[in-house]
């Protein structure tokens, strides 16, 4: 094989050039390089060995990617430490400030939510509270008209009907009530006395059943009835049935003493027999119920019972028969029972209603202001007020309720709950001026007061803790202290400002640490007591008036002495006199002038006590 320039023709060909080397070892070079066998990937693949692991290299994209999972926080049964561990297993000291940075936003924001929750909630609930007692009333008012109407549509359906004879005394009462002025309650009362003497007179022992009690009165009286075996239908004995306006008496005939005719009077000639009669059943109106037995009889019955009654009291049921041939007597008993069952049945409801309104008022008032509650005789007041003029208040103009004072507290109370105190305190100063103009309703007058001072009480700690923490700011503590003296808490604003500046003055005090130089420790403590004091006068002349004033100054002498104490003690070793002394004593009066600013000058106060002071 040929050679050209030390390089063989198949290597030219084949377009791989080598430069020659001195030897000729070219050719064995060029065949060694052909022969070589490189081993493939594929040579080292092992299906049984495990995956290589991944490298986790902190970057700045997983830095950003690291966040809160908000779905994961509301599991609950989420496991703190678990989920911290498994999130920030590989996280750098940034990932994890910015980690705790967002649980702490993602915080504050769910407090936030939460709060806003609780302020809509309530009100809310207010709103849906004067909804459903608007509703009761509805309810009630709709009660009262079915249960008229039922009364009329029963007294509709029962027949008109005269009634043919009437008993002694109801002839009476008759003749009295046309004789009677209907308008006078004291004649009234002497009618419904006379029909009860006359009936405990005629029917023996219905005073035990029915005593005198205002108002008890007869409706109608009916004697000719016999009372029917439950068994047999046959008549048992005679009796007569004694309407009253809460009663139903029953009374068998016991005696009859024959009248001698020529010893009658005229008035007398009517009643040829004159009747004992016994009380033997007596119920009350809302306990029995008394039912038709015409349209219930039988074919073969019907003409037996056209006349018959039940009476049904609980388990007990009696049947009763007319012994008049009509059924007029029945009809009229039957109509007559159902208007006196009505009437009880609503003047029952009405003082149930009152009752229940006059309790409800007491929970409402003592449940709703705890104030209110330890005055029991406010409450008595309101619950025993049926006169509505009484309940009524005078409001630029109009005309409103307790119902509107109960609203404008609500207002005050989510005003507090927001924390708008301008306009809490702007509501408590016009109930206020709502209440002095009420001069001539003491009861009501009582009632906003107490609930005014209650709230006005409840604002007033949150401000002075708004005070207390902001005391050192003129600007705030002028805003919160003008709030205190509009809800009337002067004295308190003026003892919690003082307190709390006294408070800071003893802190301040006690950060200066002495370090062996008593000249700098003089003047650090003298520093910072006169330094204080002057800023408390300032703001103190700015926010109180000056009658007030003495009170800002006995404190500044106080806190004065406090120094001259402090003053003392450090002194007591350096020799009276002495550079040291002298410049100590002059660094305090120096800085004691910085309260002469305001106007006050306790530059000769400043001294050392002596012993025995």
């Amino acid at each position: 094989m040929p050679h050209v320039n030390g390089i063989t023709e198949k290597s030219t060909k084949s377009g791989r050039e080598r430069p020659g080397r001195p030897g000729g070892n070219t050719a064995d070079l060029v065949k060694r390089r052909y022969s070589t066998r490189f081993v493939q990937p594929s040579d080292f693949i092992n299906a049984d060995a495990p995956p290589v692991p991944k490298l986790h290299l902190p970057d700045t994209e997983s830095i950003q990617n690291i966040s809160v999972d908000v779905a994961a926080l509301k599991d609950p049964g989420l496991d703190p430490e678990k989920y911290t561990a498994t999130v920030l297993s590989d996280a750098s000291d940034q990932q994890l400030r910015d980690f705790q940075t967002s649980l702490r936003k993602l915080k504050n924001r769910a407090s936030t939510d939460l709060q806003q929750n609780v302020y809509q909630n309530r009100t809310q609930f207010i709103k849906i509270s004067k909804d459903a007692e608007k509703l009761n009333e509805d309810m009630r008012a709709l009660r009262s008209h079915m249960s008229e109407l039922s009364a009329s549509v029963s007294n509709l359906s029962a027949n008109t009907v005269v009634p043919e004879a009437r008993s002694s005394f109801e002839n009476a009462a008759a003749r009295t009530r046309k004789q009677a002025n209907r308008s006078s309650v004291a004649n009234l009362e002497q009618i419904y006395n006379n029909q009860l003497q006359t009936l405990w007179k005629e029917v023996e022992g219905s005073q035990k059943f029915l005593p005198a009690i205002p108002g008890r009165h007869v409706e109608i009286e009916q004697r000719r009835w016999a009372e029917l075996d439950a068994a047999t239908w046959k008549p048992k004995q005679k009796v007569s049935l004694i309407l009253l306006n809460d009663h139903l008496m029953v009374a068998r005939e016991k005696s009859r003493n024959r009248v001698n005719p020529n010893a009658m009077g005229k008035a007398e000639a009517e009643q040829k027999v004159s009747t004992r009669l016994l009380a033997e059943k007596c119920w009350p109106l809302q306990d029995i119920d008394m039912l038709d037995l015409a349209p219930m009889a039988s074919a073969r019955d019907k003409h037996e019972m056209a006349n018959a009654i039940s009476i049904r009291c609980g388990h007990e049921s009696y049947t009763y028969q007319s012994e008049r041939s009509s059924s007029t007597e029945k009809d009229q008993m039957l109509r007559k029972f159902r208007q006196t069952a009505e009437e009880l049945r609503r003047l029952l409801r009405t003082d149930t209603q009152t009752h229940t309104k006059s309790t409800k008022a007491m929970e409402f008032y003592s449940t709703r202001d705890p104030t209110v509650a330890k005055k029991t005789d406010l409450l008595r007041s309101l619950s025993n007020s049926n006169d509505r003029s009484e309940i009524l208040i005078d409001v630029d103009g109009k005309q409103k309720n307790l119902r509107w004072v109960e609203g404008q507290m609500d207002e005050v109370d989510i005003e507090v709950a927001l924390q708008h105190f301008e306009e809490a305190v702007s509501l408590i100063e016009k109930l206020r001026t709502v209440a002095q103009g009420l001069k001539g309703n003491s009861m009501v007058q009582d009632l906003i007061n107490t609930k005014i001072d209650g709230r006005a009480s409840t604002l007033a700690d949150l401000v002075v803790e708004r005070l207390i923490s902001s005391h050192s700011f003129s600007n705030a503590t002028q805003t919160n202290i003008k709030w205190l003296v509009r809800l009337g808490f002067d004295d308190r604003a003026r003892d919690s400002f003082l307190v709390a500046r006294s408070e800071t003055i003893t802190k301040r005090a006690r950060q200066c640490i002495f370090e062996g130089d008593l000249r700098d420790y003089i003047f650090q403590v003298s520093f910072v007591y006169f330094t204080l004091m002057r800023n408390t006068v300032s703001i103190f002349q700015q926010c109180f008036p000056p009658l007030m004033m003495s009170a800002c100054v006995r404190w500044a002498k106080e806190h004065l002495d406090g120094f001259n104490v402090i003053l003392s003690r450090q002194l007591s070793s350096v020799q009276r006199g002495s550079p040291t002394w002298n410049e100590c004593m002059d660094q305090a009066k120096e800085h004691a002038m910085m309260v002469n600013e305001v106007g006050v000058d306790f530059k000769e106060l400043v001294k050392v006590k002596e012993d025995g002071e």
